[in-house]
């Protein structure tokens, strides 16, 4: 089944135009990634050339995916837009709520269970608003994105930061907010800087141990967790051509971790392969139809330093496996020296689970390639040292997989097949361990390894790598064995080598799965109720923040100085709290728990101003909430980094906080803010994030002329009578400036379409219809005239007749 054909055609039909058009008025060759967002621009977008990492520029993306925790929040905030469908393809997949304990059939059941509620209410707005739906079950959002609707050189945006992964299929797709998806979902126009473009040439092809993997865990090492903030990363060059589709989307995937837009490659045969192999056909061939128009200029590949903003270039044939981490997914180690690294820094050497999967690594070529591993283990007589567990990345991966044997091999190595859902990646992994706060190692194929993020556990030393060399770890149980070189004894005291892993791209009876899990809407979902309990701790109707009230802000506390790394999992932590994703008041206990507070070096630990005590942040925060006092949070640099979930910047916002002032800002997380109605600043001069004492009372004294490319000026008041005057710089434009004054971006957009709706008809269309009316009259009246004569026509001889036969009866 091909979802949304029409649409596709139609994006292809005006391809060639729209690019034309631009290289016309930029006139120079184009990039890849310029070529899609010029072909996407917003109709009422004026087509000039854009200014890179300045112009504010709206697009019109082709389709929106949601998954279910960050869904409940964006179509919250849908249902109060007053929009009855929504206007472009929407989805909304089921993968985070998912528990990973015992297996998949166990786990699948008690979540369904557990958050049966969420999934219902889910299920029936998906169903009353046009949205396909992905029940629990049918695999994670990016790879059956992948699987069923990316497109080469199509425009998407996701709730979920690891939308990109489908730049493995030449999209550009952009993780986003909840708010941002309404905006699309709702036909507005969608707001993005217009991004800078790095350039990461491969040449060579990968071989042996290597895996498309390595590629952007060296990257990440290059460019660091922040290196690709508001940039798009075009990957080219003939090394390029030589990875997998899903390859490619690996890649993609993980550079939400190096901050970046998105990433991308030029569609290619491999991408083709990929879309006629997962029954899309008529996509390929209509791709084919236009392929010079979904990749970059031969000019610009042949002499890149002229048009990236920086190049980045690869040798496939010489790259090393990589190990990323423990506790960020930047520090890059080479597989040759890991081992030391492991010994000098004093991580645990024993390997305590291995993991693969997730949204990252879970297609058909990860799961057979980690595989050959695993019947190497079997067959020289090695058990899983650590445990080990898998997870499908689709319904139709986990089918085919196990149609073709892989799942029993790995079962008999001693692994745990998960069910197809997010499961420890994000926090959902009720680990087996009697001691939940003990130093240990775990490695695994997913893309994020912030502290605490896998298992709560904070001294849980997460190390991201590929399948092979994760599932070559769980073999040996030992951080410091390699792969490439060392031996192992098995069972029967024999010293045994394992080969390299081997795979293939496509199953070779080609997919197969008996239930894909996909719903699709009503085609009229007019009479469908969604129905929300009052009562309910997991679900909660939102109420529209309050608009700004033009004045200065004064008297604001400072709540907390975050130091060092402060993401988005500080600030609204994933685990147990996705439950409370769709109640903005129950989740907002969590906030800023994670951070770490710059004056006692605690997390959850702040002083309350009112009475001096040190509390919880949440508690604090309530307490200042309720005495009718604003406050401000004081960030580093980065803030924000990590997941999309716009929570981060609702619970803040809920809660009453009105500032955060940081050194820099993800991308994500800033606009996020904004789309909320609060502000976000930077320090002019980062060193004044050193002034910021304690007991700080902060004022701002020039909101009231807040405008585009003017700092606020800030006054830190301290407890003993002195005081700094500071500034503060923003990257608001006069649109998003109207999301303050309106108290979020939904509250006036929702203005925007009551008053259209009510809009009096303008001065032509009033004649016309008045012109309409009297004709009508007219035509009533002509007809009504000739009707009467008709009948009296009839009438008359009737009567005549009657008065002659009366006359005759006389004579």
């Amino acid at each position: 089944m091909v979802f949304d054909l029409d649409m596709i055609k139609t994006v292809y039909r005006e391809l060639p135009g729209r690019i034309a058009k631009a290289r016309k008025a930029v006139n120079r060759p184009l990039t890849l990634s310029e070529k899609i967002l010029f072909s996407h621009l917003h109709s009422d977008q004026k087509l000039e050339d854009f200014v890179r990492g300045k112009s504010y520029v709206n697009f019109s993306p082709d389709r929106v995916a949601m998954q279910d925790a960050t869904a409940q929040m964006a179509l919250l905030q849908f249902m109060s837009a007053g929009i009855p469908k929504v206007r472009v393809p929407s989805t909304v997949h089921c993968d985070h709520l998912i528990l990973a304990k015992n297996g998949a059939a166990q786990d699948l059941k008690e979540s369904l269970t557990a958050s049966g509620e969420v999934f219902n209410f889910l299920e029936s707005v998906s169903n009353k608003y046009g949205i396909g739906f992905w029940k629990p079950g049918a695999g994670i959002i990016h790879q059956v994105v992948l699987e069923n609707y990316a497109f080469p050189g199509g425009m998407m945006i996701g709730t979920d930061s690891h939308t990109v992964n489908a730049g493995g299929l030449g999209m550009v797709a952009i993780g986003v907010g909840g708010a941002d998806a309404v905006d699309v979902m709702s036909g507005m126009p969608w707001e993005l800087k217009w991004p800078k473009l790095i350039g990461v040439k491969l040449t060579g092809k990968l071989s042996g141990w290597t895996s498309s993997k390595d590629v952007i865990l060296k990257v990440a090492g290059i460019l660091t967790v922040k290196g690709g903030t508001g940039a798009i990363v075009e990957y080219f060059g003939p090394g390029a051509l030589t990875l997998s589709c899903t390859g490619k989307g690996t890649i993609c995937n993980m550079g939400a971790e190096i901050g970046a837009t998105t990433s991308t490659f030029g569609y290619d045969e491999k991408m083709a392969q990929y879309l006629r192999g997962t029954g899309r056909k008529e996509v390929a061939d209509l791709a084919n139809e236009v392929k010079e128009h979904l990749t970059g200029d031969p000019e610009v590949y042949a002499n890149p330093e002229k048009y990236f903003d920086q190049v980045i270039e690869i040798d496939l044939s010489t790259l090393e496996p990589h190990i990323n981490g423990p506790f960020t997914p930047d520090r890059a180690i080479p597989v040759s020296k890991f081992a030391d690294e492991v010994r000098k820094n004093g991580w645990p050497q024993q390997l305590e689970v291995g993991l693969i999967g997730s949204c990252t690594n879970s297609s058909y070529e990860d799961i057979t390639r980690s595989a050959s591993l695993a019947k190497q283990a079997v067959d020289k007589k090695l058990k899983a040292k650590a445990e080990f567990t898998i997870t499908p990345g689709s319904e139709q991966v986990r089918y085919t997989v196990e149609r073709d044997g892989y799942l029993g091999i790995f079962e008999k190595m001693g692994g745990v097949v998960l069910a197809n859902a997010c499961g420890p990646c994000i926090g959902q992994w009720a680990r087996h361990t009697n001691d939940p706060n003990r130093k240990n190692s775990i490695i695994t194929s997913f893309n994020r390894n912030f502290a605490k993020r896998n298992d709560g556990n904070p001294n849980t030393h997460a190390f991201v790598a590929s399948p092979e060399i994760t599932t070559a770890f769980a073999i040996a149980g030992d951080l410091t064995f390699n792969p490439l070189e060392d031996t192992l004894i098995n069972e029967e005291g024999k010293p045994v080598k394992l080969d390299e892993p081997t795979g293939v791209e496509f199953p070779p009876k080609g997919f197969d799965v008996k239930d894909p899990g996909y719903i699709a809407p009503a085609k009229d979902g007019s009479k469908v109720k969604v129905k929300i309990d009052p009562k309910s701790n997991r679900l909660q109707a939102l109420s529209p923040f309050a608009p700004w009230d033009g004045k200065n802000l004064t008297g604001m506390k400072l709540l907390i100085k975050a130091k060092g790394k402060c993401t988005t999992d500080h600030i609204s932590m994933a685990g147990p709290w996705l439950r409370f994703r769709g109640h903005l008041d129950n989740i907002s206990n969590n906030t800023l728990t994670g951070a770490v507070n710059y004056f006692n070096d605690k997390t959850d630990s702040v002083k309350n101003q009112l009475t001096g005590e040190y509390g919880p942040v949440p508690a604090t925060q309530r307490a200042y909430k309720a005495a009718g006092i604003p406050t401000i949070v004081v960030g580093d640099h980065n803030y924000g980094e990590g997941s999309s979930r716009e929570h981060a910047a609702m619970q803040p916002r809920h809660l009453g906080i009105r500032v955060i002032l940081v050194k820099s800002f993800a991308r994500i997380h800033e606009t996020n803010l904004k789309k909320q109605g609060m502000l976000a600043l930077t320090f002019v001069n980062e060193a004044d994030y050193d002034k910021i004492q304690e007991d700080d009372t902060i004022d701002i004294i020039d909101l009231t002329s807040f405008a585009p490319d003017r700092p606020l000026t800030l006054v830190l008041k301290h407890k003993d009578g002195t005081s700094h005057t500071i500034k503060a710089n923003h990257s608001y434009n006069a649109g998003q400036i109207e999301w303050f004054k309106a108290g979020s971006a939904l509250n006036l957009m929702a203005k925007q379409i009551a008053a259209a709706e009510k809009k009096p008809a303008s001065k032509t269309a009033k004649k016309k219809s008045a012109k309409a009316k009297s004709a009508k009259k007219v035509v009533r009246k002509a007809v009504k005239k000739s009707a009467a004569k008709k009948k009296a026509k009839i009438a008359r001889p009737k009567k005549a007749a009657k008065k002659v036969t009366r006359k005759k009866k006389k004579r």
